[in-house]
């Protein structure tokens, strides 16, 4: 039983082997989270925010699994906050590939950079909330910036 559980907490907190890929990881796991985002593009606000929220609880409970069956507070290979934060950012932008794309990118500049407080969050919650929570606050700040050029520039 314990070795099942174990099992289904790799395959959550890699996003279904996304983690292993030998080259950015991250950024692999953050494609998924688009293939996501491009999943609940029709399902409309309600059901995409109880997915997401699913998918929160889902990647904290792996990822405290893995963390602990690692003996690390974030190995490399989850990527389930990535997945949930380009998710989480693409889902509250118009369903544009130019918003999505830069989106994407928005996301994984601040997940890379963390500047503040992104890198307060992840220095300061530790375990799976932790990992999760910093890859959240993350997919604020880039889906706000992006709102906010897009209301300034008239592109809303």
């Amino acid at each position: 039983m314990a070795t099942t559980r174990l099992k289904l907490a790799y395959a959550v907190a890699t996003s279904g082997g996304a983690g292993y890929a030998p080259a950015w990881p991250g950024t692999a796991g953050g494609a998924v989270g688009a293939v996501l985002a491009v999943a609940l593009s029709h399902a409309g606000p309600w059901p995409t925010a109880l997915a997401l929220v699913l998918l929160f609880l889902a990647g904290t409970w792996a990822s405290n699994q893995v963390c602990g069956a690692a003996g690390a507070d974030d190995p490399q290979i989850i990527v389930i906050d990535e997945t949930f934060g380009a998710a989480a950012t693409l889902a509250v932008l118009p369903a544009e590939p130019l918003w999505w794309i830069a989106g994407f990118v928005a996301f994984r500049f601040f997940d890379i950079a963390k500047p503040w407080p992104v890198h307060v969050v992840q220095d300061r919650i530790k375990g799976g909330f932790g990992v999760m929570a910093d890859d959240a606050a993350a997919a604020v700040f880039a889906a706000a910036c992006l709102l906010a050029a897009g209301r300034v520039f008239g592109l809303l």
